[in-house]
Formats: C-alpha cells, sequence, structure tokens
C-alpha cells in the first residue's frame, strides 16, 4: 500500500492497484486494505474487511485485509452463510448490530463475537453479468455502523465497482489467453504424434488419430498425454507452439 499516493482519491488509488497488481487475487487483497484504512480513519476506530468474489466456472475467491479478517471470513465460509455471503446472493446491504444477539445467523455470531467483532456490515459490489461480490466490514464494538457509517461504506463500495469489474475482466482475458495457449499446445502435440504415426504406418491422418485414441483408452491417459509420451521418444525436449510477438 505505500506505492499508493495519500493524497490522491479512493478512485484513483483504485485504479492504481488494477493497473500495479498482477491478478485478481492480489487485486483484492490490496482493495481489503485499503478498504479497511479508509473505514478505519472515517470511523475512527480499528475496522477490517474481508471481499468474497465468486465468478461463473471459477472456485470462489476470497481475499482479507489482515489475519484476523481472514479468520473471521472463513468462520462465514464453514457455516455457509453468513452476512456477505447474503449479501452477494441477494445484492442487499446486511448489517448485524451486535453479533451476539443477530437471530439470523446466531452461531455464526457468537463464533464472531468471541473473536472479538460485534458489528457485521456485508456490502453487496454489483459486477458483470455471471461475477457476484460483497465486502464484509467487521468492527469491534457493537452498533459500530449508524446511518452515515453505512452510507460511507456503501459509497466506497460503489467506488470500488468499477475497478473490480475492470479486474475481473483483465483477469477473465487473461485466464482465456492461457487456456487457448494451452489448447494450442496440445493441439501442437497431438499434430505430431499424428504425423509420426503416418510415417511410421503410412496411413492417412484420421487412421493415425484412430491409433491415438485407442492407445488413449487403453492406457487410461489423456490423448495429450499419450501423444507428448510418443514425441518425447523421437525428440529430447517437449513440443512448443510458437506464437507471433
Amino acid at each position: 500500500m505505500d506505492e499508493i499516493a495519500l493524497g490522491s482519491s479512493v478512485t484513483e488509488q483504485l485504479q492504481d492497484l488494477v493497473i500495479g497488481t498482477p491478478d485478481v487475487n492480489s487485486f483484492l487483497a490490496e482493495f481489503c486494505e485499503l478498504a479497511a484504512a479508509a473505514l478505519s480513519e472515517s470511523m475512527g476506530q480499528d475496522i477490517c474487511c474481508a471481499v468474497t468474489l465468486s465468478r461463473r466456472h471459477r472456485n470462489t475467491t476470497a481475499a482479507w485485509s489482515n489475519n484476523q479478517a481472514r479468520l473471521l471470513d472463513e468462520i462465514q465460509h464453514e457455516y455457509g452463510d453468513g452476512p456477505c455471503l447474503h449479501a452477494m446472493t441477494t445484492g442487499t446491504t446486511v448489517l448485524v448490530r451486535d453479533t451476539r444477539r443477530d437471530p439470523r445467523w446466531p452461531e455464526y455470531g457468537l463464533a464472531v463475537a468471541r473473536r472479538g467483532q460485534f458489528t457485521v456490515l456485508g456490502v453487496p459490489l454489483t459486477l458483470d453479468t455471471g461475477s457476484r461480490a460483497a465486502l464484509n466490514i467487521f468492527a469491534p464494538t457493537a452498533d459500530a455502523f449508524d446511518p452515515s457509517g453505512i452510507q460511507r461504506a456503501a459509497h466506497f463500495a460503489l467506488q470500488a465497482e468499477k475497478a473490480l469489474r475492470l479486474a475481473v475482466r483483465v483477469g477473465a482475458r487473461q485466464q482465456l489467453a492461457d487456456d487457448l495457449r494451452a489448447a494450442m499446445e496440445s493441439r501442437t502435440a497431438i499434430d505430431l504424434a499424428a504425423g509420426i504415426i503416418m510415417g511410421q504406418n503410412r496411413c492417412s491422418q484420421e487412421e493415425a488419430m484412430s491409433i491415438l485414441t485407442r492407445a488413449s483408452s487403453a492406457r487410461n491417459l489423456k490423448l495429450r498425454e499419450v501423444a507428448e509420451q510418443l514425441v518425447s521418444s523421437f525428440a529430447p525436449t517437449p513440443p512448443t507452439t510458437h506464437f507471433d510477438d
């Protein structure tokens, strides 16, 4: 966080995070630290934060401002429900004024209270279709958020949404590029193996692919693995796919 100018706005700091972090997970961790610092300053008490991100066809991702927030967030995920998860699912802000007395998640609340946190605020983050997220804010005093405090947290989340959407989009495109590269590399090995079989057996490409497929089934290995084994028996280095710069 030291590289972010203290005088810059939250929006500018979040934009810097998108540019300066290598992946979505790193962005989320820095985002949590920024949220905790900003809210602690505005509320005059030690706030810690966690964020949960759910993306289509991806495992749920979580990040925390510190180890305390990590433990608190893990409690919620162990129970399978709580303010943050409910906020993420419903798209509504959820306030637990006193974790010792809230009837909605009593076991979760008592577990969090034993960790010294008595107010929890779950704020949804609006993302692109197929992605959902929420910011979980923990305070060490009961009824810590008055209406203006909730408004400040909601305003921070609103400022964060654009940066988070961008980070998720960049991450999705990077994953797509990685998947495409892996698929092309897999295709390279299979094509080379098919060529070897065609040369050895003087057969067509279709017949060579049939031989490879039967070997894959017989050995209970993926087609790419069988192909790579065959190619490696003829070449000292694994096949590579060449991409234009």
